[in-house]
């Protein structure tokens, strides 16, 4: 007697060893069933095969439970769309569930990448020189092993309650540090700058993002002497222009502003003048710029010669400037 033939349910399609992804349209969660790894490739554009990206082109309720959406909840969720439209857009829009060992090999990813970009661009302040990047991690490990402990004292320094907690994330999510009203002890109110907290890496932001963050870390905490590898620039302008008189904003409230010439301005962004020439019709400073300093210093060459003169990046980190 041949064996019992078992029939699964046609609206039942089971699905293993797959990478979720989500979306909630009114009281309804609608899942799409990929391969892993491969949808944050096709949100960047560089993988435009459906093939290589879902799992089976279709929607579900519940992928695990193997339970396909039904058409009427697809028509009131999402009207005048067809199926595949509708996986293309929880495809594109939908939250995506990772398992575990995904999570840690993205969070090791992100957390490589930031070290190689602080590693990058900061440098001993005394040589100029990189360090190693096993000398930036143990750097932002001890700061991390620090934040909540120092965002919690400076809690209680400052006497800050709920507002505080909402100023300690700002800092540590935005690492610029707030300035936090403090009284002394004859009764006047001192405004006091609370430093960047460093609390490690999250995949939810971008390296390049949070190497910035973990930057303004290091340099306002100095676990180890840092700073910022300067930039190295080409500035050009016509000689008609350098002598233009201008005026600068004081700096100070009180002082008065103070005039000068447009070369004048722009040496005063130069924190070390490499070589300085006229070429025909044309002045030509190289030098060394803060990386602070790079974008006030291009909107006032644009604004004040009216795009004649020009600054030009040769080096984006200098890392040192000799033997």
């Amino acid at each position: 007697m041949p064996a019992a033939q078992i029939n699964q349910p046609s609206n039942q399609i089971r699905l293993t060893n797959v990478s979720l992804v989500r979306l909630k349209k009114g009281k309804k969660r609608f899942e799409v069933p990929a391969y892993k790894n491969t949808v944050s490739a096709y949100r960047a554009g560089t993988e435009l095969d459906l093939d290589n990206v879902l799992q089976i082109n279709n929607v579900f309720l519940n992928v695990s439970k193997g339970a396909v959406a039904p058409n009427e909840d697809l028509k009131k969720s999402f009207p005048g769309m067809t199926r595949e439209e509708i996986v293309l857009e929880i495809l594109s829009k939908g939250e995506v569930q990772v398992g575990e060992k995904e999570r840690a090999q993205e969070l090791e990813r992100v957390h490589k990448e930031v070290i190689d970009i602080v590693a990058g661009r900061l440098v001993d302040p005394k040589s100029k020189r990189v360090y190693t990047s096993g000398m930036v991690e143990k750097a932002l490990d001890q700061l991390s092993s620090q934040g909540g402990h120092a965002g919690r004292q400076a809690g209680k320094q400052n006497g800050e309650g709920a507002e505080g907690s909402k100023s300690r994330e700002r800092s540590a999510a935005g690492g610029s540090g707030t300035e936090t009203p403090k009284t002394d002890g004859e009764g006047d109110v001192k405004v006091e700058k609370v430093k960047p907290v460093w609390t490690g890496v999250v995949t939810t932001r971008s390296a390049k993002s949070q190497a910035l963050d973990a930057m303004k870390a290091l340099i306002a905490h100095q676990p180890i002497p840092v700073a910022r590898a300067r930039m190295r620039l080409r500035i050009t302008c016509p000689n008609n222009i350098l002598k233009q008189s201008i005026k600068t904003a004081a700096k100070a409230e009180g002082e008065e502003a103070q005039s000068g010439t447009v070369k004048d301005k722009i040496l005063s962004f130069i924190e070390q003048v490499e070589s300085q020439d006229v070429l025909g019709e044309d002045w030509e400073v190289i030098g060394f710029v803060e990386p602070g300093s790079f974008k006030t210093l291009s909107e006032f060459v644009s604004t004040q010669t009216k795009g004649r003169a020009r600054a030009e990046v040769l080096d984006m980190a200098v890392t040192h400037e000799g033997d």
